[in-house]
């Protein structure tokens, strides 16, 4: 079976936010990129999937600019077999990275594609859904925990009311969650066997996918400064203050 496994290119999570003067935008110039940690943690599974010897190929996959070859390779160093960069403008929309990656697997039939349930910059939790929905396939999201059944996959979610086991008839879409592995660290070794790693670059054109813009960003702003907290001397100053100050209560 082969796994598709896609893996997005996004600001550093250590890296704070500067958004442009103009709020035309998030500020990139001169700051670091790194993979969406839950992507990390989708190529992750996908890698303990061939070790187990439940899967045979392992394909990363991105949706995004030229650079994003960084990320894809540093997949690649993880474990990954080969790597497929979809060129595509900085922030293509969710619906157009589905359609993409839809595109992509009737090429490649994959009997899996596992996506991180929501990339940190833009925070849709969009594209594994409609993925599922445009292939007609059985979906899981926020897994937590993966196992083979047989020829069915049995994930367990997080839900609001505690956790939920699904049997999911292959091919199917399953997105991951923070509690289901830890990334490993890449050894210097593998880094350099991936630089020998295939790794293909398509565009949306020849995947027969022109991309829309169903929606306009109109301003970005940062959140608003939090106000420094006060202490209070005793309970009775704490409700005066929630009584008349806040009036919460």
């Amino acid at each position: 079976m082969k796994v598709l496994v896609t893996i997005k290119r996004v600001i550093d999570y250590h890296v704070k936010i500067r958004v442009k003067a103009d709020q035309s935008g998030v500020d990139l110039a001169n700051v670091k990129m790194a993979a969406n940690p839950f992507c990390e943690i989708a190529v992750e599974e996908a890698v303990r999937m061939k070790e187990k010897g439940w899967v045979s190929e392992v394909v990363a996959v991105s949706v995004g600019p030229a650079a994003a070859q960084e990320q894809l390779r540093a997949a690649l160093a993880l474990g990954a077999d080969r790597a497929v960069l979809v060129q595509a403008d900085d922030f293509p929309e969710p619906l157009t990275v589905a359609r993409l990656l839809a595109s992509l697997c009737e090429r490649e039939q994959p009997g899996l594609v596992l996506l991180g349930k929501q990339s940190i910059d833009t925070d849709n939790n969009q594209v594994g859904q409609m993925l599922a929905a445009l292939n007609g396939w059985p979906q899981a999201t926020f897994a937590s925990h993966i196992e083979r059944e047989n020829d069915e996959l049995l994930v367990t979610r997080e839900v609001d009311g505690g956790l939920q086991t699904l049997a999911l008839a292959l091919p199917a879409v399953v997105t991951t969650d923070l509690r289901l592995n830890e990334p490993r660290y890449a050894s210097l070794p593998n880094i350099m066997k991936a630089k020998q790693k295939p790794l293909e670059t398509l565009t949306a054109d020849a995947l027969g996918v022109t991309p829309r813009v169903h929606s306009q960003l109109l301003k970005v702003t940062p959140p608003p400064v939090r106000q420094a907290g006060i202490k209070v001397a005793d309970v009775a100053e704490l409700v005066d203050k929630l009584k008349h100050e806040a009036k919460v209560i």
